[in-house]
């Protein structure tokens, strides 16, 4: 006798490889990857079996609060591994479809997306257009209309089995670390698998589509809820973010009052003031920079860098790793804990404005001057010595660490 729900065993076990690609901690069961790969046939058929046969039900979701960039916590949903790979599922029948409805301007959790390319697009629209309106939405994956969403995707997807699952998820109660239980009437927990796709379809009706109908003369850039629209004029930016409280507020969602203004992109070309000539998006600081042109002379350009809290937060994360205390380890072995994180957030940041993360790199040499100096004899007390041994080495082995190789040597 044939299941009810067509569902491919062969799409349950991809998206097994991609859940434990992504790795992740365990959910309320404490199962882990590597528990779950101990009867890893039978774990999966049994996902495959219960959601085939629409006796799939998703267990609660593990609530973990974790502290926000901008202070505060920030509550994060982890599903147990097995509903990770059931999520995951359903996303590899229900991406490919939305993609191709979703706009050019939304970046975020988007295959083929990135943030960098949000940047460059805002950039370029920074130069065109006098003023931008930075908004942020408050608690997105906490507030989203559960009846809204699911009508969203219901106009999207006809299967019976993902409007179903979709259904069961949304409603998964969390339980915190005290064991207490919460139930869920509206949200999608930020974690789970498939939140961030019905984020963005929820998003997608919303706002993009929203502003191409009733503001197509007013670009923009989202990256999940974080996004900047520009306009020609301070008239227009102000009535267009009238607009947005009032559309955001219709549909269930808030934006940051904290968070959400209109800006002046000052330059030398458009030199009034203005109460507000900045603002930050996806890690970078957009606002007037005095460069020299290449006639030598001093223009002030309205371009992104690396922000102050990104860079501070990066020296946080490279103190934390207390490299002065590890004085038993080789110089390569210190290359190899920080590297990784070194090499992806310069990767990310030198894409614009090189010379912004300077001082950073700056610390970043010092710290490891430290450690030589904790770790040779010969060098304590001697900075100037340590650094002279520390630039040596970087041009005998530049590529030793990322951000020598990148050209930020000691």
């Amino acid at each position: 006798m044939g299941k009810p729900f067509n569902i491919s065993k062969q799409a349950v076990y991809e998206a097994y490889k991609r859940v434990k690609a992504n790795r992740g901690s365990a959910g309320v069961d404490n199962v882990t990857i590597e528990d779950f790969e101990v009867n890893l046939g039978d774990n999966l058929y049994k996902i495959w079996n219960r959601m085939s046969s629409g006796s799939y039900f998703p267990q609660p979701v593990k609530l973990v609060e974790i502290p926000k960039k901008s202070g505060g916590k920030r509550g994060l949903g982890i599903p147990t591994v097995s509903d990770r790979i059931a999520q995951m599922t359903a996303k590899l029948y229900i991406e490919p479809r939305l993609e191709q409805i979703f706009h050019d301007d939304s970046y975020g959790y988007r295959p083929n997306k990135s943030a960098i390319e949000a940047i460059g697009q805002a950039r370029k629209r920074c130069w065109r257009y006098d003023y931008v309106i930075e908004f942020d939405i408050k608690g997105l994956f906490d507030n989203i209309d559960h009846a809204l969403l699911m009508k969203a995707v219901k106009k999207h997807i006809q299967e019976k089995w993902l409007i179903l699952y979709i259904k069961r998820w949304l409603r998964a109660p969390f339980v915190t670390a005290d064991g207490e239980i919460k139930e869920r009437t509206s949200g999608t927990p930020q974690g789970g698998v498939i939140s961030p796709v019905l984020a963005n379809l929820f998003l997608h009706y919303v706002f993009d589509r929203w502003m191409e109908i009733y503001s197509p003369k007013t670009p923009f850039e989202r990256y999940a809820d974080d996004a900047v629209v520009h306009c020609r004029t301070e008239q227009e930016a102000n009535l267009t973010l009238q607009k947005l409280n009032r559309r955001f507020n219709e549909c269930g969602l808030e934006l940051h009052p904290d968070k959400t203004k209109v800006v002046y992109c000052k330059d030398k070309d458009r030199p009034k003031n203005y109460a507000v000539t900045e603002f930050d998006f996806l890690g970078y600081t957009f606002k007037g920079i005095w460069i020299k042109d290449r006639l030598g002379r001093l223009q002030q350009n309205f371009l992104p860098f690396v922000s102050k809290r990104s860079a501070k937060s990066f020296r946080d994360k490279i103190k934390s790793f207390e490299l002065h205390k590890k004085t038993g380890s080789k110089i390569e072995m210190i290359a190899e804990l920080i590297n990784p994180m070194v090499r992806g957030w310069l990767n990310y940041f030198m894409s614009y404005c090189k010379s912004a993360v300077k001082y950073t790199m700056k610390c970043l040499n010092d710290r490891l001057c430290r450690w030589s100096m904790r770790k040779y004899k010969r060098f304590r007390g001697h900075k100037m010595r340590a650094k002279e041994w520390l630039g040596g080495l970087a041009k005998r082995e530049p590529n030793m660490f990322a951000h020598w190789a990148l050209g930020w040597k000691p």
